[in-house]
Order: structure tokens, then sequence, then C-alpha cells
């Protein structure tokens, strides 16, 4: 005989029944963090690093898979979190709120590295510098050109993106650039682009057009330290390159 509604009303476990067993990702989840614990994040590859992550947006599903076919489709724990939502979400499984929860890891990893070089001499501390550029911009689809103005003791002054490009060009105006130094009272720069290719090595475009800033710079008493491209595949120092 049915309920009310014909719905059949809930019935009391046999004497003696064993409860539900746990879902077998439950343990898995358990040992992924105590080694996490015990060894650190370097102990854990790419997607194992993803999976910890996902626990918490996906709660009730295993989501290895998911990890390792994210960490396929975009190649490498860094450049998932570096992917616009738009591509994320196109991963079967991937939400919306599973795609802002990772832009949120990335916004703060870029501004912790970020909090590395503000208000510091960044000629004493330029691996910091490298490390927040590639955060910020190495994984990008889109050419960016990005501007560290420096006051007289080199500390960073502002940090901006001038110009936001395709994927292989980036216009950028020199007396521009200098405009804005100008009205920020810097006295010097790092300038810095990426590359979505994935290869830092600077074309002859990218020479000149520092060269030019140079030029531009100089008699105004404004110092470029460097041009330093990045791209996932590294760095490259126009200033160690000899060609500034």
């Amino acid at each position: 005989m049915t309920a009310e509604g014909g719905k059949v009303p809930n019935r009391a476990a046999p004497s003696g029944a064993l409860p539900d067993a746990a879902p077998h990702y439950h343990g898995h989840r358990d040992r992924l963090r105590a080694r996490f614990q015990d060894a650190g994040a370097g102990a854990l590859p790419d997607y194992e690093l993803l999976e910890l992550l996902l626990f918490r947006s996906i709660p009730q599903r295993d989501v290895k898979p998911l990890a390792k076919e994210l960490i396929q489709r975009f190649g490498s724990f860094a450049e998932v979190l570096a992917a616009p939502s738009t591509r994320l979400t196109e991963v079967k499984g991937v939400g919306a709120g599973v795609a802002l929860d990772l832009k949120i890891v990335e916004a703060a990893l870029t501004r912790m590295a970020k909090g590395a070089v503000a208000k510091r001499a960044v000629l004493s501390s330029w691996s910091a510098v490298l490390d927040y550029c590639r955060m910020a911009m190495a994984f990008a689809e889109r050419e960016q050109f990005r501007i560290l103005f420096l006051d007289k003791k080199n500390a960073v002054i502002a940090d901006e993106v001038q110009q936001t490009g395709t994927v292989d060009h980036t216009p950028v105006y020199p007396r521009e650039v200098m405009r804005r130094a100008l009205e920020l009272s810097a006295t010097a720069l790092i300038l810095v682009h990426n590359h979505p290719s994935g290869d830092p090595a600077p074309s002859q475009a990218d020479i000149q057009i520092t060269k030019a800033i140079v030029d531009i710079a100089a008699p105004l008493g404004i110092a470029v330290h460097d041009h330093v491209i990045v791209g996932k595949n590294g760095h490259a120092s126009l200033k160690e390159m000899r060609l500034i």
C-alpha cells in the first residue's frame, strides 16, 4: 500500500544491514591530502595538485579524470589556471562555478607574486620580477605590453599593461610610453611583453621598438633597464642578450 501521493514510505533498514559504503574516491582524497601535507607540492604531479583544488569545487565526484583531461587539454597546471573561463567551461564537467574557483586561485597567485616586487628595489630582486611577469603574462592567449615604472631607488611606482594585441603582435607607441613615464615622474623602466607562441626569443620588431624607446628615453633622463619577453617556454632578456 502506498502513502498519500503514491510515494512508498521510508522503511528502516533490516537489523544488522551494513550502511552504504563510502564512495571509492574518498579514500583517494584522504591519501592525496596526506601526501601533500607530508611531502609538499613538489611530490605531486600537475594533475594531482589540480585534483586538490577540484576537491572543494566538486565535492561529490571523482575528479581525477577531469584533472587529467584539463592538463591534457591545456598543457600544465599553470596553463589550466591561466586559461580563459570560456575555454575552461568547454571541458565537460567544468561549470561556471568551477571555472571561477580556478580563476580566483590564479588571481591569488598573481597577487602574491606581485607583492614580492612591490616597493622593493627590483634590480636586487630580479628573480621575483621574472616570476611575477611569467605568472601575470606568460600564458595569456594574446600579446600584452607591460611597463614597470620605477623611481630613483628602482622601486616600482606603477605596473601597467599599456597595450593588448593579437596572438603575435602588440602595437607599441614610444612617445606614449614616455608621456606616461613623465606623468609618473619615473626615472627608469622595465619593459615586458609575452609571446603566446611560447617561444620567448625576440623578433626583429621587438629589438627595433626597444631601441626606439631607449633613444627617446635617454635625453629625458629615463633609463630602460631591460625588455623582458616571457612565454610558457621561458623568458628572454634583451639586456642579457646585449641587444640594448
